[in-house]
């Protein structure tokens, strides 16, 4: 299921997916529909995210697992910046606000967007998965493991997303500098 304020642009995104994956993808705009999801991932940019979750939140059932791809980044004269968040990371600043029977994880925030697009192309690459919630965690990660191309990789606790939201940010630099748009990074020696 895709959710999305536009219910066409979930429609559309859905569409696109299901004739490259094959899958059967539902798209709405409404927020009911996290009601039957066991997993709900909120990927909006971060000044959206604490008002989307406040939106959505009362629709998530109990159990379902909230994934948080956001990272808080600003942009000053075209460099970006970590813009840290009074909790130390944008998954402990929405961890904050959520209702404690909603587990959070911490994934897909080091994953370029151009990559996860360009659907054909196996990813090659690691994603840093964390949180508090060890069984909630595992789920997310075996689900990961069927993205052709990307390893998640548990990194610990929640508040390991304090490293992993400024690797993002690293990222982007990257990206800028050698004039590319999939930076990406993967664990050695594992």
């Amino acid at each position: 299921m895709i959710g999305s304020r536009a219910a066409d642009r979930a429609r559309e995104t859905a569409e696109q997916l299901n004739r490259i994956l094959g899958s059967n993808l539902i798209g709405h705009g409404d927020n009911h529909r996290a009601a039957q999801s066991d997993f709900v991932l909120l990927s909006v940019p971060f000044q959206h995210a604490a008002a989307t979750l406040d939106t959505v939140q009362t629709e998530i059932r109990a159990g379902a697992i909230l994934i948080d791809a956001t990272v808080p980044v600003s942009f000053e004269k075209g460099r970006a910046s970590y813009a840290e968040p009074p909790e130390g990371s944008a998954s402990e600043h929405l961890r904050a606000r959520l209702r404690t029977d909603v587990p959070l994880v911490g994934a897909f925030k080091t994953v370029p967007a151009h990559s996860m697009e360009a659907l054909e192309e196996a990813l090659d690459c690691d994603d840093l998965v964390c949180g508090d919630a060890q069984e909630a965690k595992a789920r997310v990660i075996e689900a990961m493991r069927s993205i052709s191309g990307l390893r998640p990789v548990d990194a610990g606790r929640l508040d390991a997303a304090r490293t992993i939201e400024r690797m993002t940010v690293l990222a982007i630099g990257i990206n800028r500098r050698y004039k590319i748009k999939t930076a990406r990074f993967r664990v050695v020696g594992l």
